[in-house]
């Protein structure tokens, strides 16, 4: 008789590393963050530690004291794996494996997995998957170096044939040029599509924040659509447009992104370059906080250094903080209104201040296709219908000196009706 068989989970140890002068807040926020991320990757943390390091043991990360409390605390546990929240070099890695006797990886790794496990498109699986191969890169052992292929020609005449290291290395080198070409194909069809949507009549809004600060939600509850939500890091690895009908009349197309995390692997941030790029494009920004995080201020300032790092400063943005109704730290939230003093506080969940950031939201629309007036002549009803069909066509009068039109129009089209222009 055939039974199924579901795999366990992986069960894992989790090590924080305490940097000197770090707050012990700031450590309890990565701390929670590691566990999340451990819990999206789908394995079960059976432990944590946190290591305070003054410095770095090259051959090991941590001291010796240490790895063996770890190796005693992991086999009590039945850990599975090991997992830092510090970057382990190649080195380290090995080596750590070999004293503890489990696999050993870290946040970076984790992140990886998450991303490999939740790619929906083509797109973003060739994305992961370039970033894997090029994390894997560095970190293939020399514990195959011993299998030689074949010696070439007498003793002494020629050096040995290729090692499994080298056909490795070359393998997973060819893998990272077919899909980098792979995704130049991509991208050339992505950079279409964005030019059409840029060239339409409807501006545009990206709404970015740190992972899991509700974006998905918040596109739901705003244009009643169906975007993937979870409670879970990294729900969305693809950008999702939906329409929102603007509450005075006409429309605005919004763009969910990948959530932000601090230290974002670099491979990812270099794979997923176009995808985060959706914000750079876009009219404005939404950037959608959430109050009930442990470390309110370092998720807002990291979200603001990867828009800095896109070339997005100096953007408008509208800055939304979410989940007033878990609030954490009230402190956090001055601060942001402080510096911000637009922001708008609310929650998703139960529906607060929605209302307050639609207006706002309708008003920076409104900002970029801003309502401007013209009198074309009587015989250019062309005219008329270009407005109409890529503009907001607000009024329109048929006078004996012409056709007054007031309308929104986009950007590029106010330079072909400059000359009929008659103020706002």
């Amino acid at each position: 008789m055939l039974h199924d068989t579901v795999s366990e989970p992986t069960k894992a140890l989790v090590i924080v590393i305490k940097q000197p002068q770090e707050e012990t807040r700031e450590t309890e926020a990565r701390l929670q963050e590691l566990m999340s991320l451990v819990d999206t990757m789908e394995a079960i943390c059976v432990g944590s530690l946190i290591v305070p390091l003054r410095t770095i043991n090259p051959a090991t990360l941590i001291g010796s004291g240490k790895v063996t409390e770890i190796t005693a605390l992991a086999e009590e546990l039945h850990a599975q794996c090991i997992i830092f929240d510090h970057d382990i070099s190649p080195r380290a890695q090995r080596n750590l494996e070999e004293l503890t006797g489990v696999a050993v990886i870290d946040r970076q790794e984790v992140i990886l997995q998450i991303f490999s496990n939740r790619a929906a498109t083509r797109e973003a699986s060739l994305q992961t998957a370039l970033a894997r191969m090029e994390y894997s890169l560095p970190r293939l052992t020399r514990r195959w170096t011993h299998l030689s292929r074949q010696q070439g020609g007498a003793k002494g005449t020629r050096g040995e044939g290729e090692t499994q290291l080298e056909i490795d290395r070359r393998i997973v080198t060819g893998r990272i040029n077919a899909l980098k070409e792979e995704l130049k194909k991509v991208e050339s069809q992505r950079s279409i599509q964005r030019k059409s949507r840029t060239n339409g009549n409807i501006p545009t809004a990206a709404v970015v924040g740190y992972t899991n600060a509700g974006k998905s939600s918040l596109i739901n509850a705003l244009c009643a659509s169906d975007v993937l939500v979870e409670n879970k890091l990294f729900a969305t690895l693809d950008p999702v447009t939906r329409k929102l009908n603007l509450p005075h009349g006409g429309e605005l197309l919004l763009t969910d992104t990948v959530g932000f995390v601090s230290n974002l692997p670099h491979q990812l941030v270099d794979a997923f370059k176009s995808t985060l790029e959706e914000a750079r494009y876009d009219d404005f920004i939404i950037h959608v906080c959430d109050a009930s995080h442990i470390d309110l201020l370092g998720c807002f300032d990291t979200t603001m250094e990867v828009l800095d790092s896109l070339g997005c400063s100096g953007k408008p943005m509208i800055v939304f903080i979410n989940k007033m109704d878990a609030v954490y730290n009230p402190a956090a939230v001055a601060s942001i209104v402080e510096r911000y003093p637009d922001t708008i506080t609310g929650s998703v969940k139960h529906n607060i201040a929605l209302e307050n950031l639609l207006d706002a939201v309708e008003a920076a629309a409104h900002a970029s296709s801003p309502e401007c007036s013209y009198l074309f002549p009587n015989d250019r009803h062309d005219l008329v219908a270009l407005v109409r069909s890529q503009g907001t066509l607000i009024d329109v009068q048929y006078l004996e000196e012409g056709i007054m039109v007031r309308a929104r129009i986009p950007e590029h089209l106010r330079p072909k009706l400059a000359r009929f222009s008659k103020g706002a």
